[in-house]
């Protein structure tokens, strides 16, 4: 009984809040961390097929660039995980480094098998100046998710920040509703958006909101997440496909 109105509300919620600016890693945090003493490595990558409009041509985009980053995570207990991602750009034959991000997640211990699970993932950030108007910037993920039998809905509120420099502060929410099909497969919908300063949200049609259709599977013994998204703003990046493929040891 409790599925039946839960369902249906937070589809609606997740979708009226809507569509991303990372381009290093378009990813929604689902609770999930390595167990504790194991490492887990993950590439993350992505490349747009059209340039957002109003887009600087000094910073690296998603138009016509591999954008990605290595990630490399350690299991401190069954609630806390540490890792470190690598950024960076590739596009006509250069290659652009894009600095080191240190981050901390916290979460309720066995996200999967709970009902609502929770947590909280924090980052700190130095890019070079391709990728940031600031050379130090913060960042605060929330989580918050829902189990309800085979389907699975979480959010993460994230919030942005420039440390000095001209790096605004940024609201960017990232959503995820997806379906298990069997115990290794699970398709779905995720959405990321950037909605801008707070305090200063642009118009709908100023924000950046793309939509991916998007599956969770693993072979050859990776876990892999592939999407294949659409911006539904002029603001947005129109085109664009995403994997993160990776394993534990």
């Amino acid at each position: 009984m409790r599925e039946r109105y839960l369902l249906p509300g937070l589809l609606a919620l997740l979708l009226l809040a809507s569509p991303a600016r990372a381009t290093d890693e378009m990813q929604v945090y689902t609770g999930e961390v390595a167990a504790p003493g194991e490492w887990s490595l993950l590439q993350h990558l992505n490349y747009g097929f059209t340039r957002r409009k109003g887009t600087d041509r000094s910073m690296v985009s998603a138009f016509r660039t591999v954008n990605g980053t290595p990630e490399l995570a350690y299991g401190v207990t069954d609630w806390y995980e540490t890792g470190l991602y690598l950024p960076f750009a590739a596009r006509d034959d250069r290659f652009f480094p894009g600095g080191a991000k240190f981050r901390n997640l916290f979460v309720s211990p066995d996200a999967a098998n709970r009902l609502f699970f929770y947590g909280l993932n924090t980052e700190i950030a130095w890019a070079s100046q391709q990728f940031s108007r600031s050379r130090w910037n913060v960042e605060f993920r929330p989580i918050l998710g829902l189990n309800l039998g085979r389907w699975q809905i979480v959010s993460n509120p994230i919030v942005g920040l420039g440390l000095g420099g001209k790096q605004p502060d940024a609201f960017l929410p990232a959503n995820r509703i997806f379906y298990s099909v069997q115990d290794d497969l699970a398709v779905g919908i995720e959405t990321y958006s950037d909605m801008g300063s707070f305090g200063h949200f642009g118009k709908f049609n100023q924000q950046a909101h793309q939509v991916f259709a998007a599956a969770d599977f693993q072979v050859f013994g990776l876990d892999v997440n592939v999407g294949v998204g659409r911006g539904v703003t002029p603001a947005s990046d129109r085109w664009m496909v995403k994997t993160i493929f990776g394993f534990s040891f």
